[in-house]
């Protein structure tokens, strides 16, 4: 298989934009953890690998297509339905005026945080998605500041039991270490492993006693990310047990077990079930997508006339066919004709008659 040259060097960019992150973050080093390295560099090899392989994936052509029509349509707004055209042969430069980044972040809203996609298909799986992505979530987001030195404490030379909380060298606040702050922050690990063992029950009672999921389940793509989560969240939990509890004892075995499975679970985002993460994105695009063709042209039938889908989508649906090589063109009573100018109705009508006529009826 022959390298991807952009794929490359996006992965490369984002790679280097990680290490320079560390690097400035940090203070030139200056507080990072030398023990974590092994967390940054497992970080950085993710970093190169994811985005290589979305770049590749981007590069395709149905979700090269509905990245740009995504950007083109995120700044324009949508006709209303008053002012639809009634032509299909309007351009789809005329859905101009800015569009308001607030439905932007609306979406982001329900695709990413409230995750609407799930609850519309069941109650169970949208508690355990949001259990699981809300944990790792927060996990994420305390782990890499402190592990790339963005964000560390300091105890203040006149008081050991205040804590100063800094980011990127900036002081942002001061609080006892008996206080109920100190409490959140230095259990919100906890809470959100506590979170994830939640969600991993819940997906692993789907897993085995859903027929559906268990016909249709591969190790490789269900059963290996629950594993590895499960690994990081337990050794993780490990360690608090192993330093409130047992006064220390197994903690450094656990350290290094806990960094395995972090590192493990890195480098399998790219490559398993997870990437579906950064595919998401492209959700985004399509929902705006769907929004736009709904209200703007539409397209007839090239055979009863009837609406049956937007213009924007028909067209570009025969791009993309195009430069995947497949022509669906043939010789109609009208001329040239377009199987995608052709409703779902009539095509399944067409395929009756076709399959008629080869039987000689």
């Amino acid at each position: 298989m022959s390298i991807n040259a952009k794929a490359l060097l996006a992965g490369l960019g984002i790679a280097l934009a990680t290490v320079a992150a560390i690097a400035l973050g940090s203070s030139g080093l200056k507080h990072f953890d030398p023990a974590l390295t092994g967390y940054a560099i497992g970080a950085i090899m993710a970093a190169f690998a994811v985005g290589y392989r979305f770049t590749v994936w981007a590069q395709r052509p149905p979700s090269r297509l509905y990245f740009k029509r995504g950007l083109e349509l995120f700044f324009r707004r949508a006709p209303t339905p008053h002012s639809k055209p009634e032509t299909q042969n309007q351009k789809l430069s005329a859905l101009p005026i800015p569009y308001g980044a607030g439905t932007l972040g609306a979406a982001l809203a329900r695709n990413f945080v409230a995750q609407e996609f799930i609850r519309r298909r069941s109650g169970y799986r949208w508690i355990m998605h949001l259990c699981l992505s809300g944990g790792c979530t927060l996990a994420f987001a305390i782990t890499f500041p402190l592990v790339f030195g963005w964000i560390h404490f300091e105890s203040l030379a006149t008081d050991a039991e205040m804590y100063r909380v800094m980011a990127f060298g900036i002081h942002l606040d001061t609080f006892s270490v008996h206080s109920a702050k100190a409490f959140l922050a230095f259990n919100a690990l906890n809470v959100s492993g506590i979170l994830v063992l939640v969600g991993l029950v819940m997906a692993g009672w789907r897993r085995f006693t859903d027929a559906g999921e268990r016909a249709t389940q591969t190790f490789s793509e269900d059963i290996l990310p629950l594993i590895l989560i499960l690994a990081v969240t337990a050794t993780g939990l490990a360690l608090t047990v192993s330093y409130h509890f047992l006064a220390g004892r197994g903690h450094h075995l656990w350290a290094i077990v806990h960094m395995v499975s972090v590192v493990a679970l890195l480098l399998y985002i790219p490559f398993g079930k997870f990437f579906h993460m950064f595919q998401r994105t492209c959700s985004l695009c399509v929902s705006r997508y769907k929004k736009v063709g709904d209200t703007g042209p539409r397209a007839h039938c090239r055979r009863c006339s009837t609406d049956f889908a937007s213009a924007m989508h028909v067209t570009d649906l025969k791009l993309v066919l195009d430069q995947l090589g497949f022509d669906y063109r043939f010789s109609g009573e009208r001329g040239e004709v377009h199987y995608q100018d052709i409703c779902p109705a009539c095509r399944r009508g067409l395929l009756a008659i076709n399959q008629g006529r080869t039987l000689g009826r």
